[in-house]
């Protein structure tokens, strides 16, 4: 499905990782592990075609990401560290925002999703008056509303609590199970996701 090789990256006069290569196959889940400063927001931004390499190449079924620009992100769901929503929209103004510019406007309030999340009761109240951990939620809600196939998420649990995290699992298992990918980050151990986790390790380059 996704192919890196050679992915070389450089911020100032640090080389961050040389030679990075990487395949994902449909139904896998990778976790980029690695200490901070490794690069591995870096890597998963130049997966998503958001951030490009100093040298090497990333592909998708085949083809260069640069070359099928339009295809791979409308096949792409990329979420970063950052909870990217708009924090005077309610929830439900929220998801309806991102699904209107999906052009999958939504019919009707999404309230069995909301119900879904823990937002019940939270929907009508603008996002950054919510928790971290609320905030993480509506962004998440990406992943129930878009018909993505590959998945990158930069630390996704991040602000979630036991039941957040558990929401999550079961998306995942969801999503891997119709053929979809995951690449992740995440400083916590995967050891509870009950699919196989597959693991790139990057180190901290000095020089």
């Amino acid at each position: 499905m996704l192919e890196a090789n050679g992915v070389v990256s450089v911020r100032g006069e640090r080389t961050l990782f040389n030679g990075l290569n990487l395949a994902v196959e449909p139904g896998q889940l990778w976790q980029v592990q690695g200490p901070n400063g490794a690069g591995k927001s870096s890597f998963l931004r130049i997966l998503a075609g958001l951030l490009p390499a100093q040298a090497g190449q990333v592909h998708f079924r085949g083809q260069s990401i640069a070359d099928v620009s339009s295809q791979y992100h409308s096949e792409l769901l990329f979420i970063g560290h950052k909870a990217g929503i708009k924090p005077e929209l309610t929830a439900i103004e929220n998801l309806e925002f991102y699904a209107a510019i999906q052009g999958h406007p939504l019919t009707a309030p999404p309230y069995e999703l909301l119900e879904q999340l823990g937002l019940v009761g939270l929907e009508d109240i603008p996002a950054q008056r919510l928790s971290a951990g609320q905030q993480r939620r509506i962004a998440l809600a990406r992943l129930w509303l878009n018909s993505a196939s590959l998945w990158i998420l930069d630390e996704p649990f991040t602000s979630l609590d036991v039941s957040g995290i558990d929401l999550l699992h079961q998306r995942f298992q969801q999503h891997l199970a119709s053929g979809g990918a995951v690449i992740l980050t995440s400083h916590q151990a995967l050891n509870d996701l009950p699919v196989q986790v597959h693991t790139l390790a990057l180190e901290y380059q000095f020089e």
